[in-house]
């Protein structure tokens, strides 16, 4: 019986240049793994593997040196430590993400939680060709969100509150957009500079600035053969739900548009940005 590697890709297993040899790709969800997940992957590495496992770029393992044969076995022994294979090819990938505000003091939003949201929607969906997510918490970039095919970027818009506020100018300071101006002991933001980092409530000594946290949107990175920066449509979405629903717009117009094998930017890029935005901007305001 013929090998179905179309099928074995699916599934995560990649062929190698050795002959009868598949490097694993295991599902991780936003760069986390368990300590207990980690021990049965070494485990599964030393007994079907040559003893090592590779990170990839976007924060999955891959074990390598799997033989052919060993494929069945190699997936029941993962799902005893509850770990998973991963995807290849066109399906919606790996949700990539930083640690976000639930680790990192710079964090603007639970980054881990939203990618195991969007992993749990999206996941493996069949696409005209590969699509990623990718997350992260703040301004400092750290997961590079503009390289996804749409990109979740963390933010928070604030407002000045006088009545707490002391006129230190640590605020002013801080703001590495110069968005933040205090003439005669009063604080103005200018709405066209601020770029949603959250510095100068993070900063505050007093707490003066009441803060709401967001999310800012990019479409159509890539990284690869091609390099595109992915831009944003709306310019910060404060909702959880219409944040879905932007997703669920973005993900769809590329499957009802896309060509096989055509990435998101080029759909985009083909079809029309005026047509794209319009899609988008109906799921934003719909709700």
């Amino acid at each position: 019986m013929a090998t179905d590697y179309a099928a074995l890709k699916k599934g995560g297993f990649m062929r190698q240049r050795q002959k009868n040899c598949f490097s694993l790709r295991l599902r991780v969800v936003g760069g986390n793994v368990t300590a207990v997940q980690l021990a049965k992957i070494a485990e599964v590495a030393e007994q079907f593997g040559d003893g090592h496992v590779h990170l990839t770029s976007r924060q999955s393992i891959e074990i390598p040196f799997i033989k052919l044969d060993q494929i069945e076995e190699v997936k029941t022994a993962l799902g005893e430590g509850g770990v998973e294979p991963g995807v290849c090819g066109p399906r919606v990938r790996t949700v990539t993400a930083c640690q976000g505000s639930a680790v990192c003091p710079s964090g603007c939003i639970d980054t881990y939680a939203l990618a195991k949201e969007l992993d749990e929607r999206y996941f493996a969906r069949e696409l005209p060709h590969k699509f990623k997510f990718g997350i992260t918490g703040c301004q400092n970039n750290c997961l590079k969100s503009e390289e996804n095919d749409l990109g979740i970027k963390g933010g928070i818009k604030v407002s000045w509150r006088e009545s707490d506020c002391i006129s230190c100018g640590v605020c002013e300071k801080a703001c590495r957009s110069g968005a933040i101006t205090i003439t005669d002991g009063k604080v103005s933001v200018e709405a066209e500079k601020c770029n949603f980092c959250g510095r100068c409530v993070k900063t505050c000594p007093t707490d003066a600035w009441d803060q709401e946290p967001g999310f800012i949107v990019s479409f159509g990175g890539l990284f690869g053969n091609h390099i595109a920066k992915g831009e944003p449509v709306i310019p910060f979405i404060t909702d959880h739900d219409t944040l879905m629903r932007v997703c669920d717009a973005a993900i769809q117009f590329f499957d009802d548009n896309a060509l096989p094998s055509e990435r998101f930017k080029f759909t985009i890029d083909r079809v029309g940005r005026d047509k794209f935005e319009k899609t988008i901007m109906e799921a934003y305001n719909n709700g």
